[in-house]
């Protein structure tokens, strides 16, 4: 029986919980949530990132991006730095880069536990099939 696009859009779901939730739990052991995780990921990759566009990059608000950028500040992985104009940027900590590196091994442990079922080619395909459906 062919699975409807609903059957398809649930089995999507329920995969991105998955990691989602082993990837939480694996970062708490680092002392960071998963979107902080991620904001120290992106900055890394965008290190001129705006608030807005690290907001977007991670999937939040400008308003709750803002807020946990205050809080990653206080915590000492983040930092304000001066941008152009009015603009304020942030960059890592040497506490953020190395909270960033070791919450990329706990993510690909996570990944590759999750993805291990699927063959190399199997991989391949999901991969250029998700690919397809997110740039259209």
């Amino acid at each position: 029986m062919e699975p409807s696009v609903q059957d398809i859009g649930i089995a999507v779901k329920r995969l991105q919980w998955r990691h989602h939730t082993a990837a939480s739990k694996r970062l708490a052991e680092l002392g960071v949530s998963l979107p902080q995780w991620d904001v120290l990921r992106r900055l890394h990759e965008k290190p001129d990132a705006s608030l807005h566009d690290l907001a977007q990059l991670t999937f939040q608000t400008d308003q709750s991006m803002g807020s946990l950028a205050t809080r990653m500040v206080t915590r000492g992985l983040l930092e304000r730095v001066e941008g152009p104009g009015r603009a304020v940027r942030h960059t890592l900590t040497p506490e953020g880069e190395r909270i960033r590196e070791a919450g990329a091994k706990l993510l690909e442990d996570v990944l590759t536990e999750s993805l291990a079922p699927l063959t190399k080619p199997e991989r391949a395909t999901l991969h250029t099939l998700l690919t397809k459906l997110t740039n259209p």
